[in-house]
């Protein structure tokens, strides 16, 4: 059954690089993006074409977003080939020991709605859409960097292990994209200065997120469970959606109802600024600088507020300014934020 999109072939199920996205969780997102695609060269390079939910969403919607291309490559070793009965161009069937590559240029179907599940298999099954990669498919390869050349936009879930080196490819070659990662990439030093200088922000979905897992992957007693059709399941509650693409979510300004409080807004011990612990008490009033939750990128707007850095280990890049510590206590890391309405108390 098509739904999922591979992260990597970890060795072990407990391996984050391992879960696959449900079709769901594509579509809820990527559908805000549709005005963005038209004419464009989607590449999906960390997703099995035959069961990729990226691939399925694409091929689905191919004609209702005016694609000009879509191209989705596989790692050599995706366990989501074994069982399949597909047969790529050369009439071998499908297998984990080759990589693959789905090449899309037009579509016939009726240009107004999305075309069924069926039609999809069928699209799969026709010799010559579905083809035999030379190399493993990983996407930092010769000939997946051809691909990444050709395109306008990459949507995908890549390993979370490979999270920046695929991030840095993107910026090396100066790509659009809609990725997921964990929350943690967020002050990597390769993401957070784009995120800082408004090059980069965060999507719709931020929090928690559900991945299909393996069959061998053993039960736990939270975020795991079984569905009624055997599939398990693992979720994160730290999982996001990265991208470039402009959104509506991030011109919106975050409702302020808080005012400074010395008791509740303390200062740092070695910088001059205030601890936020929630986003909710964002003080309205106050002209300085402001440690908040990472969290508050879900709802950042430059127009209403300036990133000035971060405050983690006070080392991870030339914006992490301090390690947060308040009342000779550790704090947990902070974006560090001034706000630029602001707003007198009566």
């Amino acid at each position: 059954m098509l739904g999922n999109s591979i992260l990597n072939k970890a060795k072990h199920s407990h391996n984050t690089d391992e879960w696959y996205t449900d079709y769901k969780t594509v579509k809820e997102e990527v559908s805000h993006y549709a005005k963005h695609f038209e004419g464009k060269v989607v590449f999906c390079n960390c997703d099995d074409p035959y069961e990729s939910a990226f691939a399925k969403y694409f091929l689905k919607y191919f004609n209702i977003l005016k694609l000009k291309k879509l191209i989705c490559t596989s790692y050599k070793g995706s366990r989501l080939v074994e069982n399949l009965n597909i047969f790529d161009n050369n009439n071998i069937k499908a297998n984990n020991k080759s990589a693959y590559v789905l090449i899309v240029k037009n579509i016939s179907a009726d240009f107004e709605e999305p075309i069924r599940d069926e039609e999809v298999l069928s699209y799969l099954n026709e010799k010559g859409n579905v083809k035999k990669l030379n190399g493993d498919g990983d996407f930092r390869s010769e000939e997946c960097i051809k691909y990444l050349k050709e395109s306008d936009i990459v949507v995908t879930n890549p390993p979370f292990s490979k999270f920046t080196i695929l991030f840095s490819l993107l910026v090396k070659y100066n790509k659009k994209y809609l990725l997921i990662g964990n929350q943690n990439a967020i002050t990597y030093k390769n993401v957070f200065p784009l995120i800082k200088k408004g090059k980069a922000w965060i999507g719709y979905r931020f929090g928690d997120m559900s991945f299909k897992v393996p069959n061998d992957t053993p039960p736990r007693k939270t975020r795991f469970w079984i569905d009624d059709n055997g599939q398990k399941w693992r979720s994160l509650g730290n999982a996001m959606w990265l991208t470039n693409l402009d959104n509506e979510r991030k011109h919106k300004d975050l409702i302020l109802t808080s005012f400074y409080c010395p008791k509740k807004h303390p200062k740092y011990d070695n910088y001059d600024a205030i601890n936020v612990s929630k986003v909710a008490e964002i003080p309205m009033n106050y002209t300085g600088i402001m440690g908040v939750p990472i969290t508050f990128l879900k709802y950042h707007n430059e127009d209403q507020f300036e990133i000035i850095g971060e405050a983690n280990h006070g080392s991870d890049n030339e914006f992490d300014l301090f390690k947060p510590i308040v009342k000779g206590k550790e704090t947990f890391k902070r974006i560090l934020i001034k706000n630029k309405k602001i707003v007198e108390k009566n």
